[in-house]
């Protein structure tokens, strides 16, 4: 063998020793987690920390180590609790969010064995987790076959979930008709019902659908919340009616009903679709005044349109302010502050822009001036 060949040969031999001790530092570490939780969670009281679970599966679960998850789960089942069902109903939760349906599912199958009564809530939660593990599909059969079976009668929460599956896969007319079973079932409609799919119609520009909806809301004489004015504010901008949108806003403050961010995110993309940076900027700063605190949402959708119309000196505020709160976005939202600057020969404002996001140690931009080679 060339010398050559040798030296290729122990760089790739290394490369993957290396590789192979970083993975198995990782599993290792993932591994004494586990353990941990599981001595941890011989403690009634640490029993009772809900975050403490949904925080260790989630974690498994974005390593793909789902028979951790299953190691730490079924090590519940050693306990009393287990014959509570709402601990019961805790793990079958926990199984759907980590995209381990069919363990949801024979949890549920098997709590009679594990003395633990099955209820509608139970069966709430197995629906849930198939949503949660994106197992839309199977929310219908699940919903036709277990209930006679089981005994028990759907109420608005079975309901809603129902229809939230149907959102999530975009079947908006069969989410609809789920409104009429539960008038047949005997079942009123609640908030959340409402919402999900005002979110759903409004959100995907079928206004006059969601308008359906609104009316049919309020000849249920339930009360929409901010969430329920949010959605109709994104279907106004969707449909260029930003005008519309600040009257509804106004309303919304008439009724009690306090804006969020959210609210003002709409009224101002809606001007920000017109091209009226006046309004922009007055959104923003009524959006200030109203001690709400802007989000991502905001700041990407206000710091491109500033740039486009050319005021730079904003768009540094902006960006100035998202370094310095520390929120999450790309530094692709900088580069055209920062070349806008420049060629307005705003050099100084420009590299104190660059140092401040290398300096930040919240953030992790790499930010240069593109004078630099």
């Amino acid at each position: 063998m060339s010398s050559v060949c040798r030296r290729l040969q122990n760089i790739f031999s290394t490369h993957t020793t290396a590789t192979s001790s970083v993975l198995s530092t990782r599993e290792l570490k993932l591994q004494k987690m586990a353990d941990k939780f599981k001595k941890s969670s011989e403690s009634p009281k640490f029993r009772f920390c809900h975050e403490r679970y949904s925080n260790i599966v989630r974690r498994l679960a974005a390593a793909h180590k789902f028979s951790l998850v299953e190691d730490v789960l079924e090590y519940q089942k050693k306990f009393e609790d287990i014959r509570n069902e709402q601990f019961t109903i805790r793990l079958i939760t926990l199984y759907g969010k980590a995209g381990m349906f069919d363990h949801a599912h024979e949890l549920f199958d098997q709590m009679p064995d594990l003395n633990c009564v099955r209820t509608v809530r139970s069966f709430n939660a197995l629906l849930s987790a198939c949503i949660g593990a994106g197992k839309f599909d199977k929310v219908q059969s699940i919903l036709q076959d277990l209930p006679p079976k089981l005994g028990v009668t759907l109420d608005v929460v079975s309901f809603n979930t129902v229809i939230k599956a149907y959102c999530k896969m975009g079947n908006l007319d069969s989410a609809v008709l789920v409104l009429d079973e539960m008038q047949s079932k005997g079942v009123e409609p609640d908030l959340i019902t409402f919402n999900t799919l005002l979110n759903v119609f409004y959100g995907n520009g079928k206004f006059a659908d969601g308008e359906r909806i609104w009316g049919l809301m309020e000849s249920k004489n339930v009360v929409p919340n901010t969430r329920s004015y949010n959605s109709r504010l994104r279907g106004l901008v969707l449909n260029s009616r930003v005008k519309e949108a600040v009257k509804l806003l106004g309303e919304m403050e008439g009724k009690g009903c306090k804006p969020d961010v959210m609210s003002y995110n709409a009224v101002i993309k809606g001007f920000c679709d017109d091209g009226n940076a006046e309004e922009v900027k007055r959104w923003y700063k009524e959006l200030r005044d109203k001690n709400c605190l802007p989000d991502r949402v905001t700041y990407v959708t206000i710091v491109p349109f500033l740039c486009q119309k050319g005021d730079f000196e904003m768009a540094l505020e902006l960006c100035t302010e998202v370094i310095n709160t520390g929120l999450i976005v790309g530094a692709g939202l900088f580069k055209p502050v920062i070349d806008g600057l420049v060629k307005q020969s705003k050099i100084e404002e420009a590299k104190n822009l660059v140092e401040l996001g290398k300096s930040n140690k919240h953030c992790h931009y790499k930010l240069r001036l593109p004078l630099d080679k």
